[in-house]
């Protein structure tokens, strides 16, 4: 069976997709099978693996608005054994027009019904917002893992968050996967009080590994690779392999 894990935090540039691109990535280079699904509109996961969006004739949007089978829109990438599902600008209208669609938050959900055994891990990188899409994301997935950059400005929509996340997990029986420390500077204060804050909220689901600043994975997207391709050495491609066993450790 595979497992939906969806990445979401309401607040934007706290690595969403940058973890959603790197921990497929990662998951891949350690065996496992992974299938990423873009949901967001600014479609960043997409381009950050080299899809030419241009090129695209159907998308995550037409897979939830016009119900045509996920298999149709399923790209390789330049990583093996990664797969994605693919969006373009044109995902900014399905807020609207999911609107009057019955089941309208339930339509990634049945869209992947029938890929519960084709892939280890489905990854769906969710907007930065508590809209229609980021509900359809959380519906449809086994978990939720949240991102959270070390600043004083993370922690401010974390109750929204959590009360959203709560409420689907008792009506979708979703489960909170776990909290990742992303953008981390182990130098400053601020950061370590960040961290211990988080930690009472969330307990035992905070990841021990920290995902560090760097240049080379806010660089890695713009040349259509994961870090690991693009930088395979580096600090922010090591974190986010250790991330991954963390991740792999944690699963029953």
């Amino acid at each position: 069976m595979s497992k939906v894990i969806s990445i979401a935090n309401q607040k934007g540039g706290v690595g969403k997709t940058t973890t959603s691109i790197n921990l497929a990535a990662s998951l891949c280079h350690l065996g496992q099978e992974c299938l990423l699904i873009d949901m967001d509109p600014q479609s960043n996961t997409t381009s950050g693996l080299s899809i030419d969006k241009d090129s695209l004739k159907k998308t995550i949007y037409d897979v939830l608005i016009d119900e045509i089978d996920l298999e149709d829109i399923i790209q390789n990438t330049v990583m093996d054994w990664l797969d994605i599902a693919p969006a373009t600008t044109s995902l900014i209208s399905a807020e609207i027009d999911l609107v009057n669609l019955e089941n309208r938050e339930k339509k990634l959900k049945f869209a992947l019904e029938k890929f519960e055994k084709v892939y280890k891990y489905i990854i769906i990188d969710c907007p930065p917002s508590l809209g229609l899409l980021t509900t359809n994301s959380l519906v449809a997935a086994n978990t939720v893992l949240i991102p959270m950059q070390c600043e004083f400005f993370a922690l401010e929509g974390l109750g929204q968050l959590s009360k959203t996340i709560f409420a689907l997990m008792q009506d979708f029986s979703l489960d909170l996967e776990g909290v990742l420390f992303t953008m981390f500077d182990s130098r400053t204060n601020l950061s370590g009080q960040v961290v211990d804050e988080v930690k009472k909220f969330f307990k035992d689901k905070v990841y021990e590994t920290k995902i560090p600043r760097t240049v080379k994975l806010a660089e890695s997207p713009s040349f259509g690779k994961p870090a690991i391709l693009y930088d395979p050495k580096g600090k922010g491609t090591s974190a986010y392999l250790d991330f991954a066993k963390e991740f792999l450790s944690k699963q029953s």
